[in-house]
């Protein structure tokens, strides 16, 4: 072979290796495959959702798609590669969500946002009363969740439907929030003072909360941050046994044993992505590795949803329109141009 043919020989060969280790993100949407999200319900993942769908559709001209369902099928879903990206997955939470990470079928990027919480709650004027709205306290003690047994307490969260009983507000069928607190209630023996009221939806949580609120009365719910109802109301965390391992463990298994519960553990959110598809757009992946909301523009977000009566849509835009020195960051000049023209 000639010095000369060789050197072709070599120049195809990098052109090749060029093109198979360039934009796979583009090469992923150009080749026409979707961008399929996962359609979380809860109102933070549906408003992140929003945002990075309209990035990646508008900003890098993807197709993009969600699809509805409860946290656990829709993380199978993403481990089974029907659902490339699950945009709120709480780290560790999940039975299905471990297995698929042990399998290698899914894995975490970035950080959807940081210093998030969660945990049990009261309305502070449950404890402390709200002379504005002429509410007095009901008990001025309660700090704990080992005083929920006391009939007292339990007489004053009373289910409206079984009144010997207290009601507690957990989070919707499905979601992995729902078996943790029923596990906790178990573990915690509250299980035959407390009817375990699971409410349809998130909207449906909400609107218990919230109406209970309004109205001044007592509710006992689990909640978490960020969102709008945390930023809106004052609210009390309840004190719990310290997180640890162990107990841990026991409490997030289906089959765990439910002889101790304790708090729950700091919070880890990322973007729960499909292993194949990872290695298939890895710009996409360069984005949501960037892609860091800050948790306080998340709960102002979900109030101007509250507030303006508008979806997470409509939040997506109004974020994507006053925060692009936040959003900008995270993409090339050309998807940030793209953005901010489509909306002029």
């Amino acid at each position: 072979m000639s010095i000369s043919t060789m050197k072709l020989t070599f120049a195809a060969a990098g052109l090749m290796l060029a093109a198979s280790t360039g934009s796979a993100s583009a090469s992923y949407c150009s080749d026409g495959k979707t961008v399929t999200f996962a359609g979380i319900d809860w109102e933070s993942g549906a408003f992140i959702t929003e945002v990075m769908k309209t990035i990646l559709s508008t900003g890098y001209d993807c197709q993009v798609d969600s699809i509805p369902g409860n946290s656990v099928t829709l993380e199978q879903a993403t481990a089974n590669n029907d659902v490339q990206i699950f945009a709120e997955e709480w780290l560790g939470r999940s039975d299905v969500w471990n297995k698929a990470v042990e399998e290698k079928k899914v894995l975490a990027v970035g950080k959807t946002f940081v210093g998030a919480s969660e945990g049990w709650f009261v309305p502070d004027y449950v404890i402390h009363g709200d002379p504005a709205r002429n509410i007095e306290p009901k008990t001025s003690d309660l700090k704990s969740v080992s005083q929920l047994s006391d009939p007292k307490i339990v007489e004053i969260f009373a289910d409206p439907e079984e009144p010997s009983k207290g009601r507690f507000l957990n989070c919707p069928s499905g979601w992995t929030c729902e078996g943790i607190s029923t596990a906790k209630l178990e573990a915690y023996k509250l299980g035959e003072a407390y009817v375990n009221f699971r409410p349809g939806t998130g909207t449906a949580l909400d609107s218990a909360i919230t109406s209970a609120y309004l109205q001044g009365e007592p509710v006992l719910f689990y909640y978490w941050s960020p969102t709008a109802i945390m930023g809106k109301f004052k609210l009390i965390q309840l004190e719990e046994p310290a997180y640890n391992e162990a107990c841990w463990k026991e409490l997030s298994s289906a089959n765990g044993k439910r002889d101790q519960a304790c708090a729950f553990p700091s919070v880890d959110v990322a973007y729960g992505v499909n292993s194949t598809f990872a290695s298939e757009a890895p710009e996409i992946i360069e984005i949501l590795e960037k892609a860091t909301f800050p948790l306080e523009d998340v709960n102002g977000s979900l109030a101007y949803m509250v507030d303006n009566k508008v979806d997470a849509a409509a939040a997506a835009a109004e974020f994507l329109k006053t925060k692009s020195d936040v959003w900008g960051k995270w993409v090339s000049d050309e998807a940030r141009g793209k953005i901010e023209a489509s909306l002029k």
